[in-house]
């Protein structure tokens, strides 16, 4: 499942990133999990850069790998031959935990002032790694209930944008198995693209989102158009503690503060206006940015 979300953003940070610099770095650790699969993992992100061998054959991309066990990744060699990638794809796979490798690594691969992105299965990326490109934006998936520990320490080191959204599938023993997804960035368009491959997944049986920012930590679908409930809640709790606020306001709450995309706001806001759950000029305008949202006095009162 976190496979397919990382290949469905590369898909749209590689060609971004490869536009608009020489040189870009994308690091794949983990310090858990089956090697096997991680290698599993790693073949799928190689078989997406692939795709983009026109632009690398002007720019390079560097690959790194580094984990326990990341000896394994040599059968990406032959993957290599099969896609017949260009030069400047250079894949470097290091046995390791990557705590101590990483920073050492992204040294050698000349990461620095150049965009990186940075996937961690496991723990959360060494501090060192925090700003080390230019911009660096991170991937890392967690243990479950981590999330506001993990963000006030991104937020520490100077990630402004993030979010995170925990995978709950059903387990063999009757329980559930969970993990924290964290993206982290400086970014909105970034932060906005991921909320759009979180959304663009295949639905897989059993497994649904959790928003860890909701108190009644409801379970959602998957799907390219999630259920508002959750957001309904989100966005009138945000005006009774806030006051009213633009259009472009509560999109930026909602793009930074829920699992929801920014998109999805404007559609809830126009659902609760015509509810009559909050008031912003007549029923039928535009929702433009500029336009200010208040709760309804019923609403206020906790009577709606």
């Amino acid at each position: 499942m976190t496979r397919e979300l990382l290949v469905r953003y590369l898909e749209v940070w590689t060609p971004t990133a490869l536009h608009g610099a020489k040189r870009i770095t994308f690091a794949y650790t983990w310090s858990t999990g089956d090697p096997a699969s991680h290698a599993e993992s790693a073949e799928a992100a190689l078989r997406g850069f692939a795709e983009f061998d026109d632009l690398l054959r002007s720019r390079r991309l560097n690959y790194l790998i580094i984990g326990p066990g990341a000896g394994s990744i040599e059968s990406l060699e032959p993957v290599q031959d099969e896609l017949k990638t260009p030069p400047n794809l250079a894949v470097h796979a290091v046995s390791g935990e990557p705590e101590s490798l990483l920073p050492a690594a992204l040294g050698a691969a000349g990461a620095a002032g150049a965009p990186l992105l940075a996937y961690a299965y496991g723990a959360a990326p060494p501090a060192r790694l925090y700003g080390a490109g230019r911009p660096t934006e991170l991937i890392s998936v967690l243990p479950p209930d981590s999330w506001a520990t993990h963000r006030d320490a991104l937020h520490s080191r100077g990630f402004t944008l993030t979010t995170g959204v925990e995978f709950t599938a059903a387990a063999p023993d009757g329980g559930s198995d969970r993990c924290l997804v964290a993206f982290a960035t400086s970014r909105a368009n970034s932060l906005d693209a991921f909320k759009n491959a979180l959304w663009a997944v295949d639905e897989y049986a059993g497994v649904r989102y959790r928003d860890p920012n909701d108190p009644a930590g409801h379970l959602q679908d998957i799907s390219l158009a999630p259920h508002p409930g959750p957001l309904r809640r989100a966005l009138l709790g945000r005006l009774a503690a806030v006051g009213p606020q633009t259009v472009t306001q509560l999109r930026h709450y909602t793009l930074t503060d829920t699992i929801y995309r920014s998109s999805d706001a404007t559609r809830v806001i126009s659902s609760l206006r015509h509810a009559g759950a909050v008031s912003s000029g007549s029923v039928h305008g535009r929702l433009s940015g500029d336009v200010v949202v208040e709760a309804t006095s019923a609403v206020r009162r906790g009577t709606a």
